[in-house]
């Protein structure tokens, strides 16, 4: 006798992503050990959970923006798109003298990072500052210098991300 599982959108945050978090956990081993049923059962829950998490968080993940062309013009679809191929050109060029540093974040793109975590109230969701960072054009080697140092301008919080006072005033 199975227990059914109550249904992803009855659960309560926490409850969400501890069971999602499982469920990826586990993935390996229903893959390629679980019976056909298992299986089923197993992908039919998985997919659920991160549904339900899409849609309490959208922020979270490039996913949730995909849908969502209300929040993204199509100039701001291609201003991502161009960034994407800017960062892959620099990768390319990484040897050559004349390429900046692709780990320095771009002054302009951060203070628009800082404003925003400012607008939220001053802590940011790790995965939404994450979003915000890719958004700008900031790659995750660049956004972690700004934790770094005695001028840090974001400070780790569990999983939030806190504006310090030297962040405040560069966002200013």
């Amino acid at each position: 006798m199975t227990t059914q599982a109550r249904p992803a959108r009855e659960l309560p945050d926490d409850e969400l992503e501890q069971q999602a978090n499982y469920a990826h956990a586990t993935r390996d081993w229903v893959f390629h050990h679980g019976t056909t049923d298992q299986f089923r059962h197993h992908t039919e829950r998985m997919l659920e959970l991160e549904q339900e998490y899409l849609r309490r968080y959208p922020k979270r993940t490039w996913q949730g923006t995909v849908d969502a062309p209300r929040e993204i013009d199509e100039a701001t679809r291609l201003r991502l798109a161009l960034r994407a191929l800017s960062r892959q050109l620099d990768s390319l060029l990484a040897d050559s003298p004349e390429v900046s540093d692709p780990d320095v974040a771009d002054p302009p793109a951060v203070r628009q990072l800082l404003d925003r975590v400012a607008q939220a109230g001053g802590r940011m969701h790790k995965l939404e500052i994450h979003q915000v960072a890719r958004e700008l054009g900031i790659s995750p080697l660049a956004l972690a210098s700004l934790y770094r140092g005695e001028r840090a301008v974001l400070l780790a919080d569990h999983d939030e991300r806190v504006l310090t006072d030297a962040g405040r005033a560069a966002g200013a």
